[in-house]
């Protein structure tokens, strides 16, 4: 599921729970935009998703509907909904180091980590080497100007910490280690650490060939799930955060699928290094 349309799809369902609590009242768009001072317009794209509503909105929603207990609860889902997006630039204003420091609160609190690369190796499983050619490369595309990429490489270089005190399951593309971001013996060193992080005891890599036959194991974005309560995805524009039960189960759903798909790593990384070679 594309992340634009899973906030989307949280919308809708938040939509559709005033839409209930409206009709269950025996109100139209009408009366309800009355009571709350809006338009019938403004309600209809509350209820299908097109339009968000803040905490103010809600408690002159549940008000008007003779349900004002259920504000608290419809506003930390409203909440989590709008915090869902980060826009990439807001993240970065205080500099790449700043950005990859975002995620430690929710690693530090993390037992069971589940990742699914297509784009990048996964921040933890990165040499200095590979981590520096990546970051530059999205500092350039983004524009980005600052002196912390040293910064930046040493916060995510030290997120292999976690491997000691959680356990890991991650699935790559077999395009991934492909997908060159550096000179070849930066590639060689990278893809050489992965073999060696294929033998920790916490760790699981397995890698999808190819050639599989993927049925409902469709291909998606990079993602992070955290004990299977968290979702977080990288797109080109944004770093997208799930919290919505519905939402992190179809995450979880799919990562299962690809799992499946998922072959014995070393062999095919060490096809990737003779490739480099």
């Amino acid at each position: 599921m594309p992340p634009s349309d899973s906030v989307q799809r949280a919308r809708r369902d938040l939509g559709a729970k005033l839409r209930s609590m409206r009709k269950s009242q025996g109100l139209t768009g009408e009366s309800l935009g009355a009571a709350c001072g809006w338009s019938s317009s403004k309600v209809s794209r509350i209820e299908t998703g097109f339009s968000g509503i803040n905490a103010t909105g809600i408690k002159a929603w549940t008000t008007a509907c003779g349900q004002p207990e259920t504000a608290p609860e419809l506003i930390a889902v409203a909440e989590g909904i709008e915090h869902m997006y980060l826009e990439w630039r807001e993240m970065e204003r205080a500099g790449l180091a700043k950005a990859q420091e975002h995620v430690i609160p929710l690693w530090d609190d993390t037992d069971r980590f589940k990742a699914y690369a297509i784009d990048y190796i996964p921040g933890p499983l990165q040499t200095d080497g590979y981590t520096r050619a990546v970051l530059e490369g999205i500092r350039t595309r983004r524009g980005l100007t600052g002196d912390d990429l040293d910064q930046a490489v040493r916060t995510r270089a030290a997120k292999q910490k976690y491997f000691k005190k959680a356990t890991f399951r991650i699935v790559m593309e077999e395009d991934v280690l492909y997908t060159r971001y550096a000179e070849p013996a930066v590639m060689r060193d990278q893809l050489a650490r992965l073999i060696q992080i294929a033998d920790y005891s916490k760790v699981s890599l397995g890698i999808i060939p190819r050639n599989a036959d993927r049925g409902a194991a469709h291909k998606a974005q990079d993602f992070w799930i955290f004990d299977d309560k968290t979702v977080q995805v990288e797109i080109v524009s944004a770093f997208l955060t799930l919290t919505q039960g519905h939402e992190v189960r179809h995450y979880v759903d799919d990562f299962q699928r690809l799992n499946k798909l998922a072959a014995a790593s070393v062999p095919l990384i060490l096809n990737a290094i003779a490739a480099y070679s």
